[in-house]
């Protein structure tokens, strides 16, 4: 269903506790894509997302090398099927997560406010993966609606539902 790594270099930076919950929360939220993405139509593959927690120096080179761009970002996310196509094998992909960066960008302080904006690029990177993108104002409504369920249905707790 997911899987979670964090290089060794950032792995403290978020205590035990949190990467326990961060594991569980991201489980909630692959399944909820998935339920949305079957729609009531019976049983399918599980989908599959790779989570890797990482710093800037390692996400800057994926963004060099992979979108050209030369400098750091909060979050890539490398999709293994095509926009808007079916769950096919289960496979969605990867997204990769700059500790560094979400620091710096983080709302609130400490421990829990970084660990809402690692929330919030997963849910952004997962978004990616199923297809979405904010190329313009419609779009990203969507992508950022789409965020917004799958954030909620991952805090949430109980039976998993569609989002």
């Amino acid at each position: 269903m997911i899987d979670l790594s964090f290089d060794d270099d950032v792995r403290d930076r978020l205590a035990a506790p949190l990467r326990r919950r961060l594991r569980v929360e991201l489980v909630r939220m692959v399944r909820a894509a998935e339920r949305a993405e079957r729609g009531g139509r019976g049983r399918g593959p599980a989908l599959q997302a790779s989570f890797r927690l990482t710093g800037d120096a390692v996400i800057h080179e994926l963004n060099r090398d992979y979108r050209g761009k030369d400098r750091p970002t909060d979050v890539l996310a490398f999709a293994q099927r095509d926009a808007g196509g079916g769950p096919g094998d289960g496979v969605l992909g990867d997204v990769v997560i700059s500790l560094d960066t979400a620091r710096r960008q983080q709302r609130g302080r400490g421990a829990a406010g970084l660990y809402r904006e690692v929330m919030f690029l997963a849910a952004h990177g997962l978004c990616h993966l199923l297809g979405y993108d904010h190329p313009d104002d419609a779009q990203e409504a969507a992508m950022n609606a789409r965020m917004a369920a799958l954030l909620a249905e991952a805090a949430r707790r109980g039976t998993i539902r569609a989002a």
